[in-house]
């Protein structure tokens, strides 16, 4: 297959946004996002709504849902999921686009603004691949389909919680790939330009030991050290993962004691465990239950956990949108490979609410989530270009565009 007029039309439209593009990315990574700040994130979120809805979008917002609390208060803000919807009829292929406006960066830090490389071919900033630009990109693609009249039926969801675990926004997720045919989440593309297939689930977990407290010198005796217990699970845990099976159980955030000179009564541990399928998230599961004692024990454990992003395999649905991408960027005269990843992302989420889904149609880049977080300023306008027209033959396609025949392997 080759582009159509129409489409070499929307290569000529996008590119000739190059410096609109340019200007949109610098604009959304100046305005800080992470840590939850609510100023950020709700301009972000105005600004994007307000161009789809130019567009004919209607746009609604769900409310948050609290996350458990052991994982940390969110605070007085939780940030609700924006849904813009443009569905234009109920045979045509409909394409939920995910993107989300947090980013892991101090909004208060040094880090605040997008540099430019001197040759202009990259640029550093905050949140610039993951996934600003992947927002940005998206939001043209859809303006440059209106412009030239292209149908499209569509759904952009965009939500504020996605670096902290979508706690707030899974289940707005989950409601809006339910009505939908297509997933596409503009997550950065891997290494490369690739796009990641298969993505592992991921899980959070906190071990919280009790113990008795006492004088360190007088009645040492007659203490019970929360932290040795908990320092005991911690070496429990440092032996279940098997990387090679691509089951991963890792320690991180400690508290315990107060002084030194006091037995400690309290220690707690948080931890993120990953795993390739449902079996290896029972096993793990099952571990990490087992470490908990009995209410009454001295010392005791408990465990609480939370699996919520379960593993992202390659189905058929998703290989075969996976080879509608690749042809697209085929056609545009770039490669497409792809590849797996330890990663994971919203597009978990959609797959596993039975939604067919690619999610790493973003920009190019690397750094993620550093100080040194850089974008291959060219994908702005090639990752746009190939965003647009594979949402237009989706569209236009509906269900039947994973049912038509494909030669490129």
């Amino acid at each position: 297959m080759t582009l159509s007029g129409l489409e070499q039309r929307i290569v000529r439209a996008v590119q000739a946004r190059e410096s609109a593009l340019l200007e949109d990315l610098r604009l959304h990574v100046g305005i800080p996002t992470g840590g939850f700040n609510e100023d950020g994130i709700e301009l972000t979120r105005r600004l994007l709504t307000g161009r789809l809805e130019v567009l004919g979008a209607a746009h609604r917002q769900i409310p948050g849902d609290p996350k458990p609390d052991w994982l940390g208060a969110a605070g007085a803000y939780i940030p609700s999921t924006s849904v813009c919807a443009r569905l234009q009829g109920a045979t045509a292929g409909r394409v939920l686009i995910a993107g989300h406006m947090d980013t892991v960066h101090d909004p208060k830090g040094s880090f605040r603004e997008l540099s430019v490389a001197p040759r202009g071919k990259t640029a550093v900033g905050p949140g610039c691949v993951d996934m600003k630009g992947g927002l940005v990109i998206a939001v043209a693609a859809l303006e440059v389909l209106e412009e030239l009249g292209v149908p499209a039926s569509w759904t952009f969801l965009l939500n504020g919680d996605e670096e902290t675990g979508t706690y707030h926004s899974e289940r707005a997720i989950r409601e809006q790939a339910a009505g939908h045919d297509f997933g596409l989440a503009l997550e950065p593309a891997l290494p490369g330009g690739a796009l990641a297939i298969e993505r592992v689930g991921s899980g959070q977990f906190m071990i919280e030991t009790r113990g008795r407290a006492a004088h360190a010198g007088r009645e040492f005796a007659k203490g019970v050290s929360a932290v040795n217990k908990l320092a005991e699970c911690i070496l429990a845990v440092a032996r279940m993962p098997r990387p090679e099976a691509g089951i991963v159980a890792n320690i991180g955030p400690l508290r315990g004691g107060v002084a030194t000179n006091a037995v400690p009564d309290s220690a707690a541990a948080w931890g993120n465990v990953r795993f390739p399928d449902p079996a290896s998230a029972d096993e793990l599961g099952a571990m990490l239950d087992s470490l908990q004692t009995e209410a009454d024990a001295m010392p005791g454990v408990v465990v609480r956990r939370s699996f919520n992003r379960p593993a992202k395999p390659l189905i058929p649905g998703t290989q075969a949108l996976a080879l509608r991408a690749r042809g697209v960027a085929e056609d545009l005269g770039m490669t497409l490979p792809f590849e797996k990843t330890g990663g994971v992302c919203d597009g978990n989420i959609m797959q596993d609410a039975g939604l067919p889904t690619i999610d790493t149609v973003g920009v190019r880049g690397g750094g993620l989530h550093t100080p040194e977080e850089w974008i291959d300023l060219t994908s702005l306008v090639e990752r746009c270009q190939m965003l647009a027209i594979l949402i237009a033959r989706l569209s236009a396609g509906g269900s039947a565009a994973l049912d038509a025949p494909v030669t490129r392997s």
